[in-house]
């Protein structure tokens, strides 16, 4: 007697978008210093017909949202945790500008372990170039 493969929870993701026929879905990473850039990227792929995902929250300028230290450390915690789910439901990451950060390698890094696709505006900053 054979037993039916069980699906994983990226394959069940994957069989989802296809069978709603969703354009790619793309993940933007990078400094937020390069908060412009990205927003330039977004419009780029958008353009080209992609489903675009971004940092939404640039802590690095003032807001009243992250104005006390403890709840700004734990908002980037939360934020980081966020990012990562961002990365796992796109089909491809865009690494923006050209400076790679410990955050953002480390985003690479974990796109990469999932087998998604890294491409970068500034190829010549990818850590594994």
């Amino acid at each position: 007697m054979s037993y039916p493969q069980l699906l994983t929870p990226e394959e069940k993701l994957a069989d989802a978008k296809k069978q709603l026929s969703l354009p790619r879905i793309v993940v933007i990473c990078g400094s937020t210093r390069f908060m412009t850039e990205m927003t330039e990227a977004d419009l780029r792929e958008t353009k080209d017909g992609k489903i675009v995902v971004k940092p939404g929250c640039n802590m690095k300028s003032p807001h009243e949202l992250w104005s006390d230290p403890v709840e700004a450390e734990a908002l980037k915690v939360r934020l980081d945790d966020l990012h990562r789910a961002k990365i796992r439901l796109a089909d491809e990451v865009l690494v923006v500008g050209d400076y790679i950060g410990d955050s953002t390698r480390a985003e690479i890094a974990y796109a990469r372990s999932l087998g998604k696709p890294v491409r970068f505006t500034h190829p010549e900053v990818d850590p594994d170039a």
